[in-house]
Parts: structure tokens; C-alpha cells; sequence
């Protein structure tokens, strides 16, 4: 059974002052959610599930699931604050969606194969989609508790405009995910990559290839239980009540199931150059780099 490819876009209309994710990068408007999803096809993937908020459907099927229709299976489900288990209601005053590992909940009724989670404005390269292509097309019929994430050498994620923010890995001896540690300032410094320490004077470097987060993950079907399950422990937090900005992520989830020894999370390493548009500055730069994978021949022209 191929995989299916689950792009996060409930933050799309809402963020940026305008669309970020619909900007077109390529020569013909290409966007960078375009070109994830033409890796994605070359990888193995078999549908495409997108999470998006209701009130932007009819913008977003009419400008974008329409683009892939021809090309393979697209779903589309909806986040909303109010989708909550039993029991549970939006506290009072709170705004602020519930966070990545939410959204992904949102496809527990259409996603029954292996899945991988991307966001839909960073653009991974063709590379790191080969490889959870390959590690999820490569699990056994009915695999539990196998997960996996690509992890981008740090040093292929920077920007040129600023520091960037990171989810630096720990792995053990076997290649598995230990911890995710979040870095909010990193950037290359005297030629290393060094990170702001949570002292806020303190820089600390690391080497090129330490893996990062860049939320690419890859999941089989049984992880949609335990993030039900998990939500529901962390709705009756009290920090949860009390904070209204609290989000429910995906590496507090993957964190909880590494501690629990209930699965492993293999870090897939990839030579994929990751970038995006983290200052308006980096857009010029994107573009030329997406013209330059033109040219060498990684992608046509046209995508679709």
C-alpha cells in the first residue's frame, strides 16, 4: 500500500498578512507546497490528505486541491478549536489553535496506511522525500509503533537573513530519536553553527550534520490512538487550562511514546537542503534557488 502524504495548512490565510503558501516561488507560480507534493509523487506516495480550517475550503479547493486532482487522490479534512473529545470545551478567552499533533488528529477517519507529516511552506527537497518514502513503503503490512523523522543536517537549514529556530536531535546508538531539544536562535557564526543557550549570552557550537526537526515526520495508523488518548491528558493539565496559548505538538507527543518505551522514531538521515521564507529577505534567495534546481535538471519547468 503506498503512503499517504498529510500537509499541514490549517495556518494558511491566517498567518503572514497573506497567503505565504500560495506565494509563487516558481517560474510559473510554483509554490513551495508544489513542489513538496511533485517529490512526494516521485517518492511513492499514493494521496494526499490536506488539514486545513473550514472557512478557507472553498478558496482552497478552488486554488489548490484542484492543481493535483488528476494526479492522485486528494482528501481534505478540517481543524477547528472546537473539535474536542467528550467532556471537554474551548476555555474561555482562548483563540490560539491547538497545535501541529492536533491537526494531525484531524485525519484519524481518512489516513487507514503509513503516513508522512509535512508543513506546506517549507520545502524539503527531493532527497529527504525518498528516504520516508522508502522507510515507509518498506514496513511490514500491519507495522505498530515504528515511526520516523527526517532529520536535516543542521548546517543545510540556515538563512542568511537572521537566526533561525530548531529542534536540535539527540539519537542513540542505534540511529532512534532520544530527545528534541528546541533552539530558537541558530545560526552560522564565524564559519561554525553555534546556538543560543537559554542564558541568553552563551553560544554554543555544534557540528554541521547534527540533525534538526524541520517537521517531517512519518507515522503508521496506531498513532492516531495514543494521540487521542494523549490529548485528553493534556487538556486536563492545568498549565493547559491556565495558559491559553498551550499547543498540543508533535515532538511532546513523540516524546511521551520514546520515554514510555512504547515506540521508536528512527532520525532518516538526508542530503536535502532545507529552506523557506523565514524573513521577507529570503524570498529573492528562494527563488533563485528553486531556478537553480531547474537548471540542473531536479524538477521541470512546469510541475503540473
Amino acid at each position: 500500500m503506498k503512503p499517504t502524504l498529510f500537509l499541514l495548512a490549517a495556518g494558511m490565510g491566517s498567518r503572514y498578512g497573506g497567503l505565504k503558501q500560495l506565494d509563487g516561488l516558481g517560474p510559473n507560480g510554483e509554490t513551495i507546497m508544489d513542489y513538496s507534493i511533485y517529490d512526494a509523487i516521485h517518492s511513492g506516495f499514493g494521496k494526499l490528505v490536506f488539514v486545513i480550517r473550514k472557512d478557507f475550503e472553498q478558496e482552497f479547493r478552488d486554488k489548490v486541491a484542484s492543481k493535483y486532482e488528476g494526479h492522485l487522490p486528494v482528501e481534505i479534512v478540517f481543524q477547528s478549536l472546537e473539535d474536542l473529545p467528550e467532556g471537554f470545551t474551548v476555555p474561555e478567552g482562548r483563540t490560539k489553535p491547538w497545535g501541529t499533533n492536533h491537526a494531525v488528529l484531524m485525519g484519524k477517519d481518512v489516513i487507514k496506511e503509513p503516513f508522512a507529516v509535512i508543513n506546506c511552506d517549507d520545502f524539503y527537497g527531493a532527497d529527504s522525500f525518498r528516504v520516508m518514502g522508502k522507510f515507509l513503503s518498506d514496513l511490514p503490512e500491519g507495522s505498530k509503533n515504528r515511526y520516523a523523522m527526517v532529520g536535516f543536517r543542521v548546517g543545510n537549514t540556515l538563512s542568511e537573513s537572521g537566526t533561525v529556530s530548531r529542534g536540535v536531535c539527540g539519537t542513540d546508538a542505534k540511529g532512534y530519536l532520544s530527545d528534541v531539544v528546541e533552539r530558537t536562535k541558530i545560526q552560522r557564526i564565524d564559519g561554525e553553527v553555534k546556538y543560543l543557550e537559554d542564558d541568553g549570552t552563551t553560544w554554543t557550537a555544534i557540528p554541521d550534520t547534527t540533525p534538526v526537526s524541520m517537521n517531517f515526520w512519518g507515522f503508521t495508523p496506531d498513532y492516531f490512538k495514543y494521540s487521542q488518548e494523549y490529548f485528553k491528558y493534556f487538556l486536563g493539565l492545568e498549565s493547559t487550562k491556565t495558559n491559553l496559548k498551550a499547543e498540543f505538538f508533535i515532538p511532546l507527543m513523540m516524546d511521551k511514546l520514546i520515554k514510555d518505551n512504547t515506540a521508536t522514531c528512527e532520525v532518516l538521515d538526508t542530503s536535502s537542503k532545507w529552506f523557506g521564507v523565514t524573513y521577507p529577505e529570503d524570498r529573492p534567495d528562494t527563488v533563485a534557488k528553486i531556478q537553480k534546481l531547474i537548471d540542473e535538471g531536479v524538477y521541470p519547468n512546469k510541475l503540473f
